[in-house]
């Protein structure tokens, strides 16, 4: 008789649902019975197993269904009775969209003043910001630099502190210059200086808008309307106070030596604004012939010459020195029908370069006994004196250095010894002038080909081949450097012991990466003096006035005093507006020749002294700041850079370092390590990254990058970031949706009433916190996000959540155990959302003001203190414990998987676990805890037992030694409210569809709702 009821009931059940206007045939996965919400075919398979009795009485298939149906219809929907998570958090993050409303509230709300407000009475911590360039969109490396500095003041703020951050923006010079020489289709020559440096003023504030929008759309907050800007006339008369405190201290002076210069620029340029790359240049070995005076002196022939080696041919019409080293073995060797001279550790490389089968030394001798005998210049009517330096070297070359001291820093200093003199024959052009009659008017570059045809043709080139090298190059245009010997203006490194007292305030620094200190050490060690000079429009010029009677400068404390205060109140175009009469007047006497015709300067100065002197124009300056700074962060360019610049320009205005700290990042390269660059089509620009995510998976892209190394960027990578970030919103959208309920005032519980489990969570979350604090304080972001990104998704959402489902839906709302776990959900979503503040800005600020929970709509986050947590939560032997029950819990969610693949199971809630071992350690672990096993491997029903010899067959071992695990189907019938299996699914006539266990459950929520 049942054999015929059970598919009776099918086709009827299908009938009445299909009257019912159900969408579609009824099938085991119809979530819209005719019962009602939520119940499968199983579960009207386990009201005709409750109702059989009915059905032995005599009743008919149908008249059992209809009865069921009725009875059904009759009783409440369970889904109602469940905690179901509730939340106003979307999914969807909507970044893109969504990001714009925050910047947009936080600037109506005045969020930065009122954070600044808040600390107004707290210590500060400064982060001086080194001022990008006013040109252009930002890009990248931008993006990077700015959200590192947020993510830090941000922390400190947090902290405790109070953080101003007073962005900045260098408006001078080649990079505003160049781009409006561009714009306009006119070089520096074809412009009107005054007309031009207007135009440079509002070509500069066009993009200082344009990136200052473009920042803010990173979440950067700060003094974005009150910016320092080196062209604010108050900052430009800063650098002319500099300048002449620096003049009258005795560490500025003016002099002809040998700089970097760029012919395509027409200026000369600072070692910052120097990059090397591969240049092809000529290799030349070229003989200088001894005179006869010098070969009698080392009793050789005539025909005897100093062989020197050169890839700057063009250098040689200022060659007046050939360089030996003093200590190194010379000889002198035959070769055919001459004698050359040259070090003996290079013959060998010299016989193999030029073929020779063999030579014939002739006489050995130090390079000291050369000293100041004489070659004679291989094409000018000149003669070339030997000298010694210990710059030589014997690695590559001849040992005998070609020296032109107007070509190169070490030929100028050697010069300076010998008081050699110091050619210079070349224009701002790049051209040779007419001092060089044989190639006047030629660009250097290009009168490689003929000096080296010249020299063949006098005999006096002997190899010449190309080689690749790095070569300097400017920074703008690219183009190859030169070395030209030209007055200008310098900051004397070695003046009243500048360098010395700079490398001891390094040791007083600190540099992090610690390897900071080493590079910036090093450069200053050896570091020229600091060239001031630019030979540009627009900037600030020297306030110099020079005698046309004896071309001394001038400039006294009234003079530069009154040019101070006009700048003050008109800025530096004042300079070039007002005439020298308008300046000194008729009294002004030139201290050296008494006579009163004066010139003004007409060159600028260095846009690196405009930033080296921003400690002084803006830390010194603006209320609210200090000198020293706490930190300066910038890309690791600037150990050779602003860094440098503002450490020397420091030291000698005040003998003290502008910073505490330094704090130094790589550049950004595409996916597989490559410089970015628009040719190679790898440029991926932040602004394409905030439109396609949003801003807030950038700065978590930032967050994730060891970027102290250089730092990969991709669409690959993106996507990855996007996809952690939708882990981790997940993971407080289950937060605030299982706490819809929970009051923190009312609702707590406290600890030490907590399970094993909530306990333990409690201590990870304690652990996260200690650990991404420090890494905070130790600017390593890259672990914050490693150790958010493991905690959320492995230890939270793969572990705790996952067991706390059961208990969270379907215990009674009130219930102590659901309470307590909502306690711990509580804490979890506090510290979380302080500890990710700093990095997802708006993320978070979205998460506090949802639900009520954290904080409101009208307040922020941002405005808070850093999230504390509680030092009894800690405990170091529970957690070793809860490691080691994961590991076990490793084992059997394995075999419950390959249960599952062979169809003994579906979900894990239809399994039985029977664990066996005869291992102390496991059964300890669970001995005298209230530990529920099957809430723990998420299973029916789960046991442990102490193993019994012979080992069951019927038990898989596992990967954890001396433990067996058994898995089959769980005995009883599934609870259509918890969808755990149960003996007592059935019992109760009047909720036959669930468990004893939710029957408690429903009772008290009908008691509730009453």
């Amino acid at each position: 008789m049942k054999k015929l009821f059970i598919p009776t009931c099918f086709v009827v059940a299908r009938f009445i649902g299909q009257s019912m206007h159900m969408d579609g045939p009824m099938n085991g996965a119809t979530t819209n019975s005719c019962y009602g919400t939520c119940i499968e075919w199983n579960q009207i398979h386990s009201l005709f197993i409750y109702n059989e009795v009915a059905l032995m009485r005599g009743q008919t298939a149908i008249d059992t269904l209809l009865r069921l149906w009725y009875d059904r219809r009759s009783m409440m929907d369970y889904k109602e009775t469940l905690n179901l998570p509730k939340t106003s958090f979307p999914m969807k993050a909507d970044l893109p969209k969504r990001e714009p409303l925050f910047f947009e509230q936080w600037e109506k709300d005045h969020l930065y003043q009122k954070i600044q407000e808040n600390r107004k009475n707290s210590p500060a911590f400064i982060l001086h910001d080194g001022p990008p360039y006013a040109n252009g969109d930002i890009h990248i490396g931008h993006a990077l630099n700015k959200i590192l500095k947020d993510i830090i003041i941000r922390y400190k703020t947090m902290q405790g502190f109070r953080t101003p951050y007073v962005p900045g923006w260098d408006c001078h010079g080649l990079p505003v210059e160049l781009q409006l020489f561009k714009e306009l289709g006119k070089t520096k020559h074809t412009v009107d200086r005054l007309d031009f440096r207007a135009k440079a003023r509002q070509y500069a504030l066009k993009y200082i808008d344009i990136q200052k929008s473009q920042f803010k759309r990173l979440g950067i907050l700060g003094e974005w309307e009150n910016p320092y800007l080196t062209m604010n006339f108050s900052y430009q008369a800063s650098i002319m106070e500099c300048f002449w405190d620096l003049y009258q201290k005795g560490y500025i002076y003016k002099g002809l030596k040998p700089i970097y210069w760029c012919a395509s620029c027409e200026t000369a340029l600072a070692e910052a604004e120097v990059e090397y790359e591969n240049k092809t240049s000529p290799s030349i070995y070229v003989k200088f012939a001894l005179t006869q005076t010098s070969a009698q002196a080392l009793d050789l022939l005539l025909n005897t010459s100093v062989l020197i080696w050169t890839t700057t041919p063009w250098t040689l019409p200022g060659n007046v020195a050939v360089a030996v080293h003093p200590e190194a073995e010379y000889v002198a060797f035959e070769i055919g029908e001459e004698t050359l001279i040259a070090a003996q550790e290079l013959i060998p490389k010299l016989q193999n370069l030029m073929n020779w089968a063999s030579i014939k030394i002739l006489k050995t001798f130090k390079g000291k006994d050369l000293e100041k005998l004489e070659c004679q210049h291989p094409f000018i009517d000149r003669k070339s004196l030997l000298i010694l330096g210990s710059h030589v070297t014997l690695d590559q070359g001849t040992g005998c250095v070609h020296t032109a001291p107007g070509h190169g820093q070490e030929d100028y200093e050697i010069g300076l010894v010998y008081h050699l003199p110091i050619l210079s024959p070349v224009n701002a052009q790049g051209q040779f002038t007419n001092e060089v009659e044989l190639f006047k008017g030629q660009s250097v570059f290009s009168a490689n080909r003929a000096i080296c045809d010249l020299l063949k043709e006098r005999g006096a080139l002997l190899l010449q081949k190309p080689i690749e090298h790095t070569y300097p190059h400017c920074w703008r245009c690219q183009s190859p450097v030169i070395f030209r010997a030209t007055p200008q203006w310098f900051l004397g490194v070695d003046r009243k012991n500048l360098r010395q007292n700079s490398l001891k305030a390094i040791d007083e620094v600190k540099w992090i990466p610690s390897g900071g200190k080493n590079r910036i050490s090093s450069m200053i060690e050896t570091r020229p003096d600091w060239c001031l000079s630019r030979q540009r429009l627009w900037g600030v010029p020297f306030p110099i006035f020079y005698c046309k009677q004896c071309n001394k400068e001038f400039l006294d404390n009234e003079t530069a005093q009154k040019i101070i205060q006009k700048v003050k109140k008109e800025g530096a175009c004042a300079w070039f507006k007002y005439s020298v009469h308008d300046w000194l007047g008729e009294t002004k006497k030139c201290a050296s020749c008494g006579k009163g015709e004066f010139s003004k300067e007409e060159d600028i100065m260095d846009v690196w002294f405009d930033s080296g002197i921003s400690h002084h124009a803006v830390l010194n300056k603006v209320k609210g700041l200090q000198a020293p700074a706490d930190l300066y962060l910038e890309g690791s360019d600037q150990h050779r850079g602003w860094f440098q610049t503002s450490l020397l320009a420091a030291m000698s205005l005040s003998e003290k370092p502008p910073f505490k700290a330094v704090l130094t990042h790589g550049f950004v390269v595409d996916g597989e390590g490559k410089k970015m660059s628009k040719s190679s089509g790898n440029v991926i620009a932040p602004q394409e990254v905030i439109k396609n995510y949003g801003a807030d998976i950038l700065r978590l892209w930032v967050s994730s990058t060891d970027f102290f190394q250089d730092i990969r960027i991709s669409e690959a990578i993106l996507r990855q970031i996007a996809d952690t970030y939708r882990k981790m919103r997940n993971t407080f959208r289950y937060l605030l949706g299982n706490l819809f309920d929970y009051d923190s005032r009312q609702h707590q519980v406290n600890s030490d009433e907590l399970s094993e489990l909530d306990q333990w969570v409690l201590s990870r979350l304690f652990n996260v916190h200690e650990k991404v604090s420090h890494a905070y304080q130790k600017y390593e972001f890259c672990k914050i996000y490693h150790l958010i990104d493991q905690f959320c998704i492995i230890e939270l959402s793969a572990f705790y959540f996952d067991i706390l489902k059961d208990s969270l839906y379907t215990l009674p709302p009130k219930s102590k155990k659901r309470k307590a776990a909502q306690s711990v959900l509580f804490e979890i979503l506090r510290v979380l959302n302080g500890l990710l503040s700093p990095i997802l800005v708006v993320s978070m600020e979205e998460i506090w003001q949802s639900d009520g929970l954290l904080g409101g709509p009208n307040s922020s986050v941002h405005l808070t203190n850093w999230p504390t947590v509680d030092q009894k939560w800690y405990d170091e032997l529970l957690e070793k414990k809860w490691e080691f029950i994961q590991e076990i819990r490793s084992e059997v969610l394995k075999v419950l998987e390959d249960q599952r693949k062979s169809k003994v199971i579906g979900s894990s809630l239809e399994a039985q676990v029977e664990l066996v071992t005869d291992r102390e350690d496991i059964l300890g672990c669970f001995e005298n805890s209230n530990l529920d096993l099957k809430a723990i491997f998420i299973v029916s029903q789960a046991s442990l037992k102490g193993m019994m010899e012979p080992w069951p067959q019927d038990y898989h071992l596992t990967g954890m030694k001396r433990l067996g695990i058994k898995v089959s189907r769980a005995s009883g019938e599934k609870c259509q409210r918890c969808w755990n299996y149960a003996v007592t699914v059935g019992e109760s006539e009047a909720h036959p569809l669930i468990c004893h266990r939710c029957i408690e459950s429903v009772s008290e929520h009908l008691r509730g709702s009453k």
